[in-house]
């Protein structure tokens, strides 16, 4: 049967099983007693408004900066040059943002994230090079602030603010990775009708994010309250000091890893999964786009109903490598063969399975591992080594230097997350253990008397 055929049955049988999924997770024990939590909701709330607008505003632009840029003119290894410019850009600028925020606000760095988004859409309007490149170089700092300033104001205000049990962080990242699945489908749908239906042009959806982001930063500016990692070192030692935290405890470094191979093997397959299942460009990517996001929100179901069936979350984090690796194995075995399309197809579905899995998995275990002065600085360190795989791999694919097909490509992903397979066994050891003496901990501090003059244990 060929993709086309297939992709249709395929996204209806995806969608039926995410809404029982859904419907099971939306009862497990976590999701009903955060649910009957009005404070939680109303907080819960308060942090999706903002970020699911931001999320939205950033799939709008996804599935047309290609376009755009071979609209305007620019050839193949151009475009591949800009791509490459975003990445690097987050490697240099991005490590700077966490410090930033940490010590200055995170408040103040998604408000500073609305606005330097907002110029890189309105640099799409000129199709002079340097613009664009310039609209790349800011792009890469805006993403960097997307993926660690949200995620380490929620946390702080979770578990500094609010004091909500530090449990419930898991039924927030799960509900998020759903619906980011969810909005990135409409994305690409009102992105498709404002480019394409109306007429407007690639450069439309990039105008239409906009609105949202600006929206955006109103509602932070007049509902979020600051909070701050930390404010006593400068840049340079907040950098340095995040980078040591990292090297010298073990189970930091050991979930850096499985982030940054994970995450790397997750945009080196964006960027092949077209060229692969539309040979003939007769596959409807629009709806294979669609499919891949339904699987992301069958994931995160699955993470929910896991996790109340006491799986915990770093043996989650293993099952999502495990589920990716097995993915990129059998790529390395059909993607050269047209005839085997449909099983390359199937182990895309089965990694976009783990994604869903992965993302609320790592973001309960930063939560748990990473120091709150430093949370938002370590989160971008992490995205270094990401990004310069990232680089490489579109390199040496666009060249053809050393990598001259698929295959290879797919067997380096493989390898790469066989090293954080590794790497999350190893971190769920350490982690297992640190929760333990932390227990222990806690239970003996109960069991001391209590200091009437001081008020606190003895």
């Amino acid at each position: 049967m060929s993709i086309t055929m297939l992709v249709y049955p395929v996204f209806c049988v995806l969608v039926l099983g995410a809404l029982i999924l859904q419907f099971t997770a939306s009862k497990t024990q976590q999701q009903i007693a955060s649910g009957n939590n009005p404070h939680f909701k109303k907080f819960q709330y308060s942090f999706f408004l903002v970020y699911f607008m931001a999320l939205f505003s950033d799939w709008l632009q996804g599935p047309y900066v290609y376009k755009l840029y071979s609209h305007y003119g620019y050839a193949s290894n151009q475009i591949a040059l800009l791509y490459v410019v975003g990445f690097a850009s987050s490697v240099v600028f991005g490590t700077t943002t966490g410090p930033i925020a940490d010590r200055f606000g995170r408040k103040k760095m998604a408000l500073a994230f609305c606005l330097i988004y907002s110029f890189c859409c309105l640099t799409k309007l000129s199709s002079s090079f340097f613009w664009l490149f310039l609209g790349r170089v800011f792009g890469g700092i805006s993403t960097s602030m997307l993926f660690s300033t949200f995620e380490s104001w929620y946390v702080y205000e979770h578990t500094e603010t609010h004091d909500f049990p530090s449990e419930w962080i898991s039924v927030t990242l799960s509900k998020a990775t759903f619906w980011n699945g969810l909005l990135a489908i409409n994305a690409g749908i009102f992105a498709n009708v404002v480019a394409e239906t109306l007429h407007f042009g690639p450069v439309a959806p990039f105008m239409f994010a906009i609105p949202f982001l600006l929206l955006s930063g109103i509602i932070i500016a007049k509902t979020w309250p600051e909070n701050y990692g930390n404010t006593a070192n400068n840049l340079r030692h907040s950098c340095m000091e995040g980078l040591r935290t990292i090297i010298f405890k073990e189970e930091i470094l050991y979930l850096g890893i499985v982030q940054s191979l994970f995450e790397a093997n997750m945009y080196i397959f964006v960027f092949q999964w077209t060229p692969i299942l539309d040979e003939h460009n007769d596959t409807p990517l629009g709806m294979v786009f669609a499919s891949f996001m339904v699987c992301i929100m069958v994931g995160s179901s699955l993470y929910a109903i896991l996790l109340h069936k006491k799986v915990s979350e770093a043996k989650l984090l293993t099952l999502a490598v495990i589920m990716a690796m097995v993915s990129m194995a059998i790529c390395v075995l059909t993607s050269g063969n047209s005839s085997l399309k449909s099983i390359t197809y199937a182990a895309f579905l089965l990694l976009e399975v783990s994604v869903g899995m992965y993302f609320p998995s790592i973001g309960y275990l930063r939560s748990q591992v990473i120091p709150e002065e430093l949370r938002a600085g370590i989160m971008n360190w992490f995205r270094v080594p990401m990004n310069i795989l990232t680089c490489s791999g579109l390199l040496l694919l666009h060249n053809q230097t050393m990598i001259s097909n698929t295959e290879s490509m797919f067997a380096i992903c493989t390898i790469m997350l066989a090293v954080a397979l590794v790497s999350s066994m190893r971190f769920s050891k350490l982690f297992s253990v640190v929760s333990v003496a932390a227990d222990v901990l806690a239970h003996s501090d109960e069991k001391r008397p209590l200091n009437i003059d001081t008020g606190k244990t003895a």
